[in-house]
């Protein structure tokens, strides 16, 4: 589907999930396309809309989405949605960021998380959980993956972009982290 939305046209896909463990920039990065696209923070409306989960995990201090009501809430979304969760509803295209788990555990514990938490999320990374299931679900030629390791939030929005506009060859399996493990 490079470079065609649903439709077969030539613009660009109407539904583009960016995605990553957090910790890897997306609200960061989505915040800067806003005056561009329709950004949707999905961790924004689950904390607002107690309809949106089910319980609070107490372990992590975190909720749990209830993935068919957040689908139902979105119902015929268009833009660019942006959660940890985002590759798990329809989109034409999927955005994977990526980051060094080091690099992601430190983000973490400098937002308060716990080090149990930080440590969690980098290995998650390194094992490359979200872009397995990004892929498992919306296949490879639909999954573009941005290493930010290095790249400051313009140029993350940059890349992004570069996707959204197709501008940029899809490239699950580009990035790896394993040697953290």
């Amino acid at each position: 589907m490079s470079g065609a939305d649903r439709s077969g046209s030539d613009s660009p896909p109407i539904r583009v999930a960016v995605t990553g463990t957090p910790g890897t920039g997306k609200s960061t990065a989505t915040d800067l396309l806003a005056d561009e696209y329709d950004v949707i923070h999905l961790n924004d409306l689950i904390k607002e809309d107690d309809d949106l989960w089910t319980e609070r995990d107490a372990d992590r201090d975190t909720l749990v989405a209830d993935l068919d009501a957040v689908r139902e809430h979105l119902g015929d979304w268009s833009g660019v949605l942006d959660s940890h969760l985002a590759h798990r509803f329809d989109a034409d295209r999927v955005i994977v960021l990526r980051c060094h788990p080091e690099t992601i555990e430190a983000r973490l514990r400098e937002r308060g998380e716990s080090d149990a938490t930080a440590e969690e999320n980098g290995e998650s990374e390194a094992l490359d959980v979200i872009l397995s299931e990004a892929v498992a679900e919306h296949g490879i030629e639909n999954v573009y993956e941005i290493d930010t390791t290095d790249r400051d939030p313009a140029a993350v929005a940059d890349a992004i972009r570069a996707a959204i506009e197709g501008d940029r060859e899809p490239s699950a399996g580009t990035v790896d982290f394993i040697e953290y493990i």
